[in-house]
C-alpha cells in the first residue's frame, strides 16, 4: 500500500486506516459510528470534550503488538484507554488519534496462593482481583474509591492509591510484572512472580508513566492475607485544624493505621445523606482511623488513638463494632465524590500531596481560596500521607464558574509545591496538570523526562499532549519554556 505523504491528514487516511485495522481484529472491534464514539469523549475529567478520528477493542497481545506496529507505520497517534476513570485527562482523545481500549482485557489468567501473587489482563477491575481471591483470605491491596470500576491497566498508568495505601502501598509497591506493547509493536515482559529483578528498574519507570511509554497488557501482582482483625474508629472535631493536629500525632507516636482519612463538614453531610454511613452531622472534621494486625495489638492501638484523639480535642468517637459496620464507615468514605454531587451539578476533584505537618496550613489558606473564589470546596482525602481531594463545587452552566474553578485549583497545586508537596499523588499530570509542570521541575528536570519518552516512543505518538507543556521532536530536544509555551492542544475541548 502507498504510504501516505507527510502532509495527509488522519482523517484523510481513516477509510483505509479502517479497513487495515479489522483486518487486524474482528470487525466488530473498530468503533467508526459517530454516536458510539461520544462514550469515548472524555474520561472522568469531564470538563473537557474530544472526539477521537475511531476506537479499536483489541482482544488479545498479539493484536495490539499488530495495531500499534501499523499506527507507527501510518504515523497514527495512540491514545490507550482503561475504565476511563481517570480524573486528569489522561485518556482525553485526539481528533486525528485512535483511542486503544482495553476494555476486552478482563480475564484473571493465574492465581498463584504459594507465591501469593495474581497474573491479570489491564481490564480487569480493582475490586475483582480481591473478589477472585478472598475465598482463600486474600486481598488486593490498593483500593481507589472508583475500584468497582477503575481497572487494573489504568491503576498501573496512574500509579494508583487508596485508602489503605497508607500501610500497603500504592499500586508500585504491589506490582511484581508487566507485559507491555511498546508503538513499534514490540512485546516487552519486565518482572515476573519474584520480588526483585535485576538491571534497570524498568517495572517502576514504566507504573505511573500514563500510557506514554506503552500499553500494559497483563499485570503480575500482590495479593496480602487478609488481616486477622480490623477496626474501624469515626471520630469527630470542632475543626479541621484539630483534626489535622490528630494526623500528625497518631504518626508521630509510630502508628501506621491501615487507613488514615479525613472528611470536612461538606464531605461528611453529603455522605451521610447518600449511603447512612452513620456519620456525626455536628461536627466540622471527621477522621477515618482503620487498624488492623492481631486482636491484641488492635485493642491496644485503639486505645492509644483513643487517648491521642481526646488530647487533641475530639468532639465524638465511636469504634466499628462489627465487621458489618466497619465496612459502612468505609462505605461513606467511598461514596464522597459521587455523593458531593448531590449538592452541587459539575465538581472539580483536585490532587495534590504535601507534607502531614502542613496540613493545617493548607487547609486554612484553602478555606481563604474558596472565599476569593467564591466557590464551595469539599474536601476528602488520605490524610496519612498528606494526599488531598479537594472537591471545588461549580455550575458549568453558570458564566465563568469553570474558569472560577480552574484557577482555583491551579492556586491549590502551587500552594502544594510552595509548602514542600507535589503536583498529583495518584491521579497523575495528564492534560490538567500539564501546564503547572515548570512550577515542580525545571526546564533541566522536564528535558531529561522528556528524553525518556523519546527512548520508548521516538516520534511521540503514544498519548502525545499529555504531561508535558511543550511536545517537541525527539531529534529537536533542547529547551524547553515551561511556561505560556505553545501548548501541544491550542485550546483545551470543554464540553
Amino acid at each position: 500500500m502507498r504510504m501516505p505523504a507527510p502532509e495527509e491528514s488522519a482523517f484523510a487516511q481513516r477509510e483505509a486506516l479502517v479497513d487495515e485495522l479489522r483486518a487486524l481484529t474482528r470487525p466488530e472491534n473498530v468503533v467508526v459510528d459517530e454516536t458510539a464514539l461520544r462514550a469515548y469523549e472524555s474520561d472522568g475529567l469531564t470538563a473537557y470534550r474530544q472526539r477521537p478520528l475511531l476506537v479499536v477493542l483489541p482482544e488479545t497481545t498479539a493484536e495490539v503488538s499488530a495495531i500499534l506496529a501499523l499506527c507507527d507505520r501510518r504515523g497514527i497517534k495512540v491514545v490507550p484507554r482503561g475504565a476511563g476513570t481517570s480524573l486528569s485527562g489522561g485518556a482525553l482523545p485526539l481528533a486525528d488519534g485512535i483511542i486503544l481500549g482495553l476494555g476486552k482485557f478482563k480475564q484473571i489468567l493465574e492465581v498463584d496462593y504459594p507465591n501469593r501473587v495474581a497474573c491479570v489482563q489491564p481490564g480487569v477491575t480493582n475490586l475483582a482481583i480481591t473478589q477472585a481471591v478472598e475465598a482463600e483470605g486474600f486481598y488486593y491491596a490498593p483500593d481507589p474509591s472508583s475500584q468497582i470500576a477503575c481497572t487494573i491497566g489504568g491503576n498501573v498508568a496512574e500509579n494508583s492509591g487508596g485508602v489503605h495505601c497508607l500501610k500497603y502501598g500504592l499500586t508500585t509497591n504491589n506490582i511484581l510484572g508487566l507485559e507491555v506493547v511498546l508503538m513499534n509493536g514490540e512485546v516487552l515482559r519486565l518482572g515476573g512472580k519474584h520480588l526483585d529483578s535485576e538491571g534497570y528498574d524498568l517495572l517502576g519507570l514504566l507504573t505511573g508513566s500514563e500510557g506514554l511509554l506503552g500499553v500494559i497488557t497483563e499485570v503480575t501482582v500482590r495479593i496480602l492475607r487478609r488481616p486477622e482483625t480490623a477496626a474501624a474508629l469515626l471520630i469527630g472535631f470542632p475543626s479541621n485544624e484539630d483534626a489535622a493536629e490528630c494526623v500528625g500525632r497518631i504518626i508521630a507516636g509510630g502508628i501506621i493505621p491501615g487507613g488514615l482519612e479525613m472528611m470536612d463538614r461538606d464531605a461528611i453531610h453529603a455522605a451521610e445523606a447518600f449511603c447512612n454511613a452513620g456519620y456525626p452531622l455536628d461536627v466540622e472534621s471527621l477522621l477515618i482511623v482503620e487498624l488492623d494486625g492481631p486482636a491484641i495489638e488492635v485493642e491496644h492501638l485503639t486505645e492509644t488513638v483513643r487517648d491521642i484523639a481526646e488530647a487533641c480535642g475530639a468532639a465524638s468517637l465511636r469504634v466499628s463494632g462489627s465487621e458489618e459496620e466497619r465496612l459502612r464507615f468505609w462505605a461513606g468514605r467511598k461514596a464522597a465524590f459521587p455523593a458531593v454531587g448531590r449538592i452541587s451539578p459539575d465538581y472539580y476533584c483536585m490532587d495534590g500531596t504535601i507534607p502531614r505537618r502542613q496540613l493545617p496550613l493548607v487547609l486554612k489558606r484553602m478555606a481563604e481560596m474558596s472565599t476569593k473564589y467564591g466557590l464551595r470546596v469539599a474536601n476528602v482525602f488520605h490524610a496519612g500521607d498528606g494526599n488531598l481531594h479537594p472537591l471545588i463545587l461549580y455550575d458549568a452552566n453558570q458564566a465563568d464558574e469553570l474558569e472560577r474553578a480552574e484557577a482555583f485549583g491551579a492556586e491549590i497545586l502551587k500552594l502544594c509545591v510552595e509548602v514542600g508537596g507535589v503536583l498529583t499523588g495518584e491521579h497523575g499530570v495528564g492534560v490538567e496538570k500539564r501546564d503547572l509542570m515548570g512550577e515542580m521541575f525545571t526546564e533541566t528536570d522536564l528535558d531529561q523526562q522528556m528524553r525518556v519518552k523519546c527512548a520508548f516512543d521516538p516520534e511521540s505518538r503514544l498519548n502525545p499532549g499529555k504531561v508535558f507543556p511543550q511536545l517537541r521532536r525527539c531529534a529537536e530536544l533542547g529547551r524547553m519554556h515551561v511556561s505560556g509555551g505553545q501548548l501541544p492542544f491550542p485550546e483545551l475541548p470543554r464540553f
